[in-house]
């Protein structure tokens, strides 16, 4: 890239110089600042999702198993999907969806409501951690 008006090349040495500085400044590093996904999210704990998922939240009184089965492997109804052995980025892009109100579905956004970004990552890490029967479809006909 070649910047042709040098009265602006100043000002964006200074803007790249002042965001490399304020992530210092701030006490975060590139690796405390390191994400799991696409999602922008922090690492996610298994463990942790795993809990989660078992735990009944208070909007709906519903935990995810109650309705995606264990390991979100056997959903109660055929219109809910399997969710164990799902890409995380996925899940957590989908929760993140239903919380901030773009994807709608009355009892997943009532769920998803207050959760936070580290427990969208358990969750995720979790589901995506399960054995699944979901497939690519990467060398089919072949």
């Amino acid at each position: 890239m070649t910047i042709r008006n040098f009265a602006i090349a100043p000002a964006l040495a200074a803007a790249l110089l002042l965001a490399a500085c304020s992530s210092e400044e701030s006490g975060v590093t590139h690796s405390d600042a390191a994400v799991s996904s696409s999602a922008g999210l922090p690492a996610g704990n298994i463990a942790a999702g795993e809990r989660l998922a078992q735990e009944k939240r208070e909007a709906t009184g519903q935990s995810c198993v109650d309705c995606h089965g264990a390991e979100g492997l056997a959903p109660i109804d055929a219109s809910y999907p399997l969710i164990g052995g799902q890409y995380a980025d996925y899940t957590a892009q989908a929760l993140q969806a239903y919380r901030n109100g773009n994807r709608d579905h009355a009892l997943m956004a009532s769920q998803a409501k207050d959760l936070t970004d580290q427990q969208i990552a358990d969750l995720a890490a979790y589901f995506g951690s399960r054995e699944g029967s979901l497939r690519t479809i990467r060398g089919v006909g072949d």
